[in-house]
């Protein structure tokens, strides 16, 4: 392993769980030190509007206007658009406030104008005041697709429409295969001052698996000589938010932080897991990662600044 750099870090994230990690890590780094790499499998095509859920959940984190009342979402956000469009008899299931819809116009108009969607992403971030780099996975169409009693069904379908509800018997990500990722992706994969990988606490199927679908992205993971660490998304065998202990059980996997350990067992070299795990700590220890318990259940600001301060601290003494 090399001796430490110049301290830069990259985030791949997804969902709001991820994007509550990105916002310590964002408090504690500058925006020379941490870039964040985000999942948009999600991404689809909605009343002709692209819609980029993981993208803007960050974007709205990170600027201090996420919708902590609901969880999601654009603060102070109102409905008038969907509650007339939905009295016209338009599809009104996938919620749409005003505020939040001011952003996929703009996208639009961005993308139409000929940009990437790694450009418009940096063009709005910038826009809301955001210096840190948000990378898109890909500025390719990558759709996460799951399969359910035979169907094969769109990602938003299952997860807003149907609410998780179908059991899962495969997940697909439609287009990975012929994909590129954005190329700052890959160059910051390859700095020679990158000092550690994050993998947020974010759905490992749904929000990071969509990521390491991109076969250049998972071959330059497995190249690092540096730490690359997971923060375990469940806590005493249940997903802090969202279906990931549901689809860890219907996919075969122990439904707890050990599952989620084991599952990125071959791309990982460091993992951390809440105090409330601790007794799963010799067992993951045993899949050869280091191991650090701590407090992972971000409620608060400083929540999350403590534990991005416990995990850029966890991959710095890597080096001592």
């Amino acid at each position: 392993m090399k001796t430490n750099g110049k301290n830069k870090y990259l985030a791949f994230t997804g969902g709001v769980g991820g994007a509550k990690l990105c916002v310590g890590l964002s408090k504690i780094l500058s925006a020379f030190e941490i870039a964040f790499v985000v999942n948009t499998g999600d991404d689809f095509t909605h009343l002709d509007f692209p819609i980029c859920p993981d993208l803007d959940s960050l974007m709205y984190a990170l600027s201090a206007e996420n919708n902590e009342e609901l969880g999601w979402g654009r603060k102070g956000e109102t409905w008038n658009f969907l509650r007339s469009f939905a009295e016209l008899g338009g599809e009104n299931w996938f919620q749409l406030g005003d505020r939040d819809l001011a952003i996929h116009v703009m996208r639009k108009q961005l993308l139409r104008e000929g940009l990437t969607l790694a450009e418009v992403t940096s063009e709005l971030y910038q826009r809301f005041g955001i210096s840190h780099a948000v990378l898109p996975m890909t500025n390719e169409q990558v759709s996460t697709k799951i399969q359910s009693q035979g169907e094969l069904k769109s990602f938003q379908k299952y997860f807003v429409k149907e609410k998780c509800e179908p059991k899962i018997e495969k997940i697909v990500y439609h287009g990975s295969k012929h994909a590129k990722p954005v190329p700052a992706v890959l160059e910051k994969l390859r700095d020679p001052d990158l000092s550690g990988v994050v993998i947020c606490p974010s759905n490992p199927f749904l929000s990071i698996d969509p990521i390491l679908s991109l076969e250049t992205i998972k071959s330059a993971l497995l190249s690092l000589d540096v730490p690359v660490v997971a923060v375990s998304p469940i806590i005493y065998g249940s997903a802090v938010k969202g279906p990931t202990d549901k689809i860890m059980g219907e996919l075969g996997f122990t439904q707890s932080a050990l599952g989620v350990a084991e599952h990125y067992d071959n791309l990982i070299t460091h993992f951390v897991l809440d105090n409330e795990d601790v007794n799963l700590c010799s067992e993951i220890e045993k899949l050869g990662l280091s191991v650090l318990v701590c407090n992972t259940l971000m409620k608060t600001l400083d929540d999350k600044t403590e534990l991005a301060d416990n995990v850029i601290k966890f991959i710095k003494n890597s080096f001592i």
